[in-house]
């Protein structure tokens, strides 16, 4: 039998996760996050640990999204959530899902991006280096 969470507070969180990127609000998204937030990112092997370099990679993902909607969202028994998006960068469709975890106080501790197809990461991979090697105060 799946384990079953402990309250609602995924459900409410993932809710609130979802209405804040829906409005582009990425400010409002970081704050339902833990300070120890892991981002798996679809293009970079590293994950990014911690609430500051999570609000950097999605006030750039926010400016590199374009016709941004959540299309479909999966309620897991244990308490994590998906949510499924359809995107474009620049000429190139992208689907994808946003995979959540939380924490007990409802905080989400991991979310993990995939996307498709291979032309839609290599051309989110592209502009979202640009982005963030632009944003890079000089040295």
């Amino acid at each position: 039998m799946p384990a079953r969470p402990l309250s609602n507070l995924p459900v409410m969180s993932a809710t609130a996760f979802r209405t804040a990127i829906e409005a582009m609000d990425v400010d409002a998204a970081v704050a339902l996050m833990a300070d120890d937030v892991v981002f798996e990112s679809p293009v970079v092997f590293k994950p990014y640990v911690g609430r500051e370099a999570v609000a950097t990679l999605l006030h750039a993902v926010a400016q590199t999204f374009e016709d941004f909607s959540y299309v479909d969202q999966l309620d897991g028994a244990d308490g994590s959530h998906v949510l499924v998006f359809s995107t474009r960068v620049g000429d190139r469709r992208i689907g994808g899902i946003d995979y959540l975890r939380f924490n007990a106080a409802g905080q989400i501790t991991q979310l993990t991006v995939m996307v498709r197809p291979l032309s839609g990461a290599h051309a989110l991979a592209e502009a979202m280096a640009a982005r963030l090697q632009a944003a890079q105060p000089p040295a």
